[in-house]
């Protein structure tokens, strides 16, 4: 694939995001969302797959990251070093290639992110049951590939359900402004950012 205006990846470490952003891909086509058969990644296989997406052609390279198994060695200093390497855009003229690598965290995980579809919150969570179990009180949700395939798209699953995109990208960009005020370091996520600019990228 030669270069194009605006091509971008979304790279997720595991079957739940794949199966999100698979489900807003008619409010933000033409994504491409890999692995094209999800399971759940290592870190160098990440960062295999940032590699080949960048000899592919791909100018935006989005990876969606789970911030609970980030806080401990050795995939603390492993995640930090791959922070390090796309830090500066990869600018290749000759061979035709300019991208851009970002990482977009949520802490614990992207359930939170779900949860933010119905309601805020900063409450400290230390293993993902809890936050699961927070998610359930305003859905039934199952971290199961059979689920994500039997509710048809986890998006419009949520909204049928009575949550929000757009208070989602609200609750998410409200926990961003507060760990950047210094009031915590847990309890946040990113994707709201990642997927406004998504949609300028669109545009």
């Amino acid at each position: 694939m030669g270069k194009q205006k605006n091509t971008i990846l979304i790279l997720g470490e595991g079957p739940t995001e794949f199966f999100y952003f698979k489900s807003l891909c008619d409010e933000l086509n033409g994504l491409t969302i890999k692995p094209d058969y999800p399971k759940h990644t290592s870190l160098k296989e990440l960062e295999n797959k940032i590699d080949e997406g960048i000899s592919l052609g791909y100018n935006h390279i989005f990876c969606v990251i789970d911030m609970d198994t980030k806080d401990r060695e050795p995939e603390r200093s492993q995640y930090a070093r791959l922070k390090r390497k796309y830090a500066s855009p990869i600018n290749k003229p000759k061979k035709g290639i300019l991208c851009e690598v970002k990482f977009f965290e949520t802490h614990l995980c992207t359930e939170l992110f779900f949860l933010y579809y119905f309601r805020y919150t900063s409450k400290m969570y230390v293993e993902q049951e809890s936050l699961l179990k927070d998610l359930n009180q305003c859905c039934n949700y199952r971290k199961k590939i059979d689920f994500f395939i039997k509710c048809r798209g986890l998006h419009p699953y949520f909204e049928k359900n009575g949550g929000s995109l757009s208070v989602a990208i609200d609750n998410s960009n409200h926990s961003i402004s507060e760990t950047n005020a210094g009031n915590r370091d847990y309890t946040f996520s990113e994707l709201g950012r990642m997927i406004e600019e998504l949609r300028r990228l669109k545009q």
